[in-house]
């Protein structure tokens, strides 16, 4: 897959918000941490715009995507932050320039969504922590975003001794992102092939139950046939009925991959964590995971 091109110092990056409102405020220290970087800030114009819980109406975020994904200054395009109302601006969104010339776009959660779309079109994007809360998380969450966006040796490597893992070594192009968001696309252009693919998926504040159903509705569509791996990072804040399920939300994802002969990794550090790591999606990457260790490189 093509990758965006490596930033350099001077070089600007855009931070805009594609679904939920943002102010200026909240991004103060971002905005200090990508002027470390060598980098110049040009904030979107969706930045500080209001539309009930949106970053501004549909037409607002719309046009602010489009002007980053157009602007041959813009390197890279960083969202400030999830929610809900990425995929609401997609169908009008015109890739032929930046599909021409490629640029990092940075993100996670809602913004599952625009990867998935970016992974389609055989570009490569950076699954990471959004510049809201990102003083909340760990140093390396960050420092994962600067390695990738400058090119530097990158790889995550931590100890994983889940009781589901299952062992392996395997490779492939990586690709995935929040459970929810990966659901809501299947049957639609936005929808990912995951056939020799490294899968990751993770989720936040969902009723087990939903957990069972958003993996059945991804079975049926056949994203686990013949996946190379399984990645699952944070489940984060599980709700469960009255009524219990019977089983944690990484028993429940097992389920559906104990029976293949891939690599299955639980607790991966990406993901609604303190220390969120960047994922290079559209990359092919070496897993391997023995002895409780695991390495992506």
């Amino acid at each position: 897959m093509q990758k965006p091109a490596t930033l350099r110092q001077g070089d600007k990056i855009a931070i805009i918000t594609t679904a939920r409102k943002v102010t200026k405020r909240e991004l103060t220290h971002a905005i200090s941490l990508i002027q470390e970087w060598g980098l110049e800030v040009v904030i979107g114009k969706s930045i500080e715009a209001e539309y009930y819980q949106f970053g501004g109406e549909d037409k607002v975020r719309r046009k602010d995507l489009q002007e980053q994904l157009d602007d041959p200054e813009i390197k890279a395009i960083w969202c400030a932050r999830g929610g809900y109302g990425t995929v609401r601006i997609l169908d009008d969104i015109d890739f032929s320039n930046f599909v021409k010339n490629p640029k990092w776009v940075v993100g996670y959660s809602d913004l599952t969504v625009l990867h998935s779309e970016i992974h389609n079109r055989n570009i490569q994007s950076l699954h990471a922590q959004m510049p809201v809360s990102l003083e909340n998380k760990s140093s390396k969450s960050a420092e994962s975003i600067r390695k990738l966006l400058f090119g530097e040796e990158y790889n995550i490597s931590f100890k994983s001794n889940h009781k589901l893992n299952k062992e392996g070594k395997t490779k492939g192009i990586l690709t995935g992102g929040n459970l929810s968001m990966l659901y809501s696309v299947c049957g639609s252009t936005s929808a990912l092939t995951t056939k020799d693919k490294i899968l990751f998926i993770e989720d936040l504040d969902e009723y087990l139950y939903h957990i069972d159903r958003m993996m059945q509705n991804l079975k049926r569509n056949g994203y686990f046939e013949n996946i190379k791996a399984l990645l699952v990072g944070g489940m984060s804040d599980m709700k469960d009925n009255s009524i219990p399920f019977g089983y944690t939300a990484e028993e429940i994802i097992s389920q559906y991959v104990s029976h293949k002969d891939i690599p299955v990794v639980f607790n991966f550090p990406s993901g609604h964590l303190y220390n969120n790591l960047a994922l290079n999606f559209g990359k092919e990457v070496q897993l391997s995971l023995y002895d409780n260790q695991c390495k992506l490189t």
